[in-house]
């Protein structure tokens, strides 16, 4: 782990299927479980958008988090994982994390690289590219976020909600082989929000 991020690595080679089939819900919980990580999870209905998550989860306790999985225009693939309500000004952000231009990544690239679908971005996603040359995702994760008790994500789908401390996703994120930079996003957020 380190606070600032390490030069941009060369662009993963276009790829058109996952190299493996991905994980399910269960096989996460289960790999989770292998490594000693207590999670607490609570379904409810699909959910797309930050709005709609905050209207569905009612009072779980813990900071919810919001996953963006982009492209630079170098070819890099990001995964940045911030606190829901952090606003992100995509230009400011690549300057803060020393990338080229950010796009948002196409669906299709999400099956490729991460085994899921829009609107289930999430680091649990890294389940899905253990075992693969990692050099092609640079992970970033919320410095404001990883100093809450509890952090929140999708397991792999958009009809849960997962909990478990930051300490533990990073015994995690390390464990499918990645590297996360630690980065104060604050710089990249919009003025106002």
């Amino acid at each position: 782990m380190s606070l600032k991020p390490a030069p941009a690595p060369n662009p993963a080679p276009e790829a058109t299927a996952p190299a493996a089939p991905a994980a399910t819900p269960d096989e996460l919980f289960t790999h989770l479980e292998a490594l000693g990580i207590e999670t607490e999870t609570h379904h409810h209905q699909p959910v797309f958008t930050v709005a709609e998550s905050m209207a569905l989860r009612g009072k779980l306790p813990g900071a919810h988090c919001k996953s963006l999985f982009l492209k630079d225009k170098k070819g890099v693939m990001w995964l940045v994982v911030a606190l829901e309500d952090r606003r992100l000004d995509m230009k400011a952000l690549g300057t803060l994390i020393g990338s080229a231009r950010l796009s948002f990544a196409r669906p299709e690239r999400l099956v490729t690289y991460l085994g899921i679908e829009p609107g289930a971005v999430t680091p649990f996603a890294l389940i899905n590219h253990r075992g693969r040359d990692n050099h092609g995702i640079r992970v970033i994760l919320d410095a404001e976020m990883m100093q809450a008790a509890v952090v929140n994500y999708h397991p792999l789908v958009n009809t849960a909600t997962t909990a478990l401390t930051p300490a533990d996703l990073l015994r995690f994120v390390a464990d499918c082989g990645h590297q996360p930079d630690i980065v104060d996003l604050a710089p990249a957020t919009r003025a106002g929000d």
